[in-house]
């Protein structure tokens, strides 16, 4: 009996990595099928949240900086 998907162990630093390649849109369909298979679904989701929220504030800093030196 295999283990169901959602209680999988979090992989943190493959997870970041597979988060990563995800938001480039670059990944080869053997990396994209083996993250599927060992990857916790949950730990994906909320990862790419976090991700992209930093990544929104990150860009919101960028440009109060810049109006901010103008």
């Amino acid at each position: 009996m295999t283990t169901p998907a959602h209680r999988r162990p979090v992989a943190l630093l493959a997870t970041v990595r597979a988060v990563l390649w995800g938001f480039l849109g670059l990944r080869r369909r053997s990396d994209f099928e083996q993250d599927v298979q060992r990857l916790n679904p949950i730990a994906v989701m909320a990862t790419g949240v976090v991700l992209a929220l930093l990544f929104v504030v990150l860009l919101m800093a960028i440009v109060r900086w810049v109006a901010g030196a103008g």
